[in-house]
């Protein structure tokens, strides 16, 4: 039985899948199946390989060790679906495409596991960490499950440093995958369920103090080219392939700029500089695009609920951003209403249930193809993590939610 499998990003298999059956008997079924999923399903040819036979020894199946199967969870992040988000498109009254990359299929439910691979790895390559050594960074959340499940995985200890703004579910998933998780607390006159970039200077300033205090390694993602090369490397490669070439424009909400930055500078080589790149803000914390319009015009001072970006930093604060500004084509700014809106629609409407970061990029989406020079494009967006992480916030609870 031959079948052409097709993949992109992370070689995973090939080409020519050959089975040999067993007078009749049901053997690699499942196999060849699956195989014909992931065909369906990618879209990139990258390299083929020749799979090896199955054979039988005392009438049992066997198989030499499959390319299919990951070595750990760690080996499994990455090549995440591409959906075409064509119903919240027509029932918006609009026309174009609306293409969002399913973050949250990745084992830790979020696109920072692609980081803290990256991280972690080059880490290990350089010689910054061994194994049995200790790992300690500051997260939202996200980076601290893709970092706890990374670690685990390569034999390395870590200790995720946490706001107590952040959703109890971030902290309760991060101890189940063995981290030690510290929380801080907000500052006075913090708004609890919103992280303030001034909840996050506290949040530093511990971490930093963790680190020095046990010798330990900072997988500090807001300085680590890790945080760029990831998505440059693979989340770039993958919208790129699975699209077939087809995207207009590129979305990302703002958090350490690491997405934005390496997904953007690989669709505008690809492009070659066809594809127009916009950075998402919060509608009351819209620092960077304040700063690109001279400081004035836009408020850059309130808090928000969508976790994991919009911390008030302006461009000389975030590295990738000032690194990497040349690929920012324009600025667009979310309401906190149209932020949890668009997660909702996109749950009803689309079946994706992301958190509110996902939502905000969608919506910007939307925005765009509102305007007359957009109308009819292909908008790319990342949702960048569950709603399961959001279980316990206003996103699911309060009116409209449907919960």
């Amino acid at each position: 039985v031959d079948g052409t499998g097709i993949d992109c990003g992370q070689l995973r298999w090939a080409t020519h899948c050959t089975v040999d059956w067993d007078c009749g008997r049901r053997m690699s079924t499942c196999s060849v199946v699956y195989l014909s999923g992931m065909t369906l399903r990618t879209a990139a040819l990258v390299r083929t390989a020749r799979a090896p036979s199955r054979r039988v020894v005392r009438g049992m199946a066997t198989a030499a060790p499959s390319p299919c199967i990951s070595a750990s969870a760690a080996d499994a992040i990455g090549n995440t679906p591409l959906v075409d988000c064509s119903r919240l498109v027509q029932q918006s009254g609009l026309t174009g495409r609306i293409l969002a990359k399913l973050e949250f299929c990745n084992p830790g439910f979020s696109k920072k596991d692609r980081i803290a691979k990256q991280i972690i790895d080059d880490a290990l390559m350089g010689g910054a960490v061994r194994p049995g050594d200790t790992v300690v960074e500051l997260t939202s959340g996200n980076t601290g499950t893709g970092l706890a499940i990374v670690c685990a995985a390569r034999g390395l200890h870590f200790v995720a440093v946490m706001s107590e703004g952040n959703s109890v579910e971030r902290a309760h998933m991060m101890r189940a995958l063995g981290a030690e998780v510290i929380l801080v607390p907000q500052c006075r006159g913090s708004t609890p369920g919103q992280v303030s970039g001034a909840d996050l200077a506290l949040v530093d300033e511990v971490c930093r103090s963790v680190v020095q205090d046990r010798g330990a390694f900072r997988a500090d993602q807001f300085d680590l080219e890790g945080s760029v090369s990831a998505h440059y490397n693979h989340t770039g490669p993958e919208f790129w392939a699975q699209s077939g070439g087809s995207i207009d424009a590129f979305v990302d909400f703002v958090g350490s700029g690491g997405t934005f930055a390496g997904c953007s500078k690989y669709l505008k080589q690809a492009s070659g500089g066809h594809v127009a790149c916009y950075i998402v803000e919060p509608e009351n914390a819209a620092v960077l695009a304040a700063e690109a319009a001279g400081g004035v015009g836009l408020d850059n001072t309130g808090t928000h609920p969508i976790q994991g970006g919009g911390y008030s930093k302006n461009s000389t604060e975030l590295k990738f951003i000032a690194q990497y500004h040349d690929l920012v084509d324009g600025y667009l700014q979310v309401s906190d209403a149209e932020a949890i809106e668009t997660a909702r629609r996109l749950a009803v409407e689309e079946g994706i249930f992301g958190g509110p970061s996902g939502g905000a990029n969608v919506a910007a989406a939307l925005q765009l193809l509102r305007r007359e020079e957009w109308s009819g494009a292909t908008i790319a967006a990342v949702i960048c993590d569950s709603g399961l992480k959001y279980l316990s916030t206003d996103l699911w609870h309060s009116e409209g939610a449907g919960v």
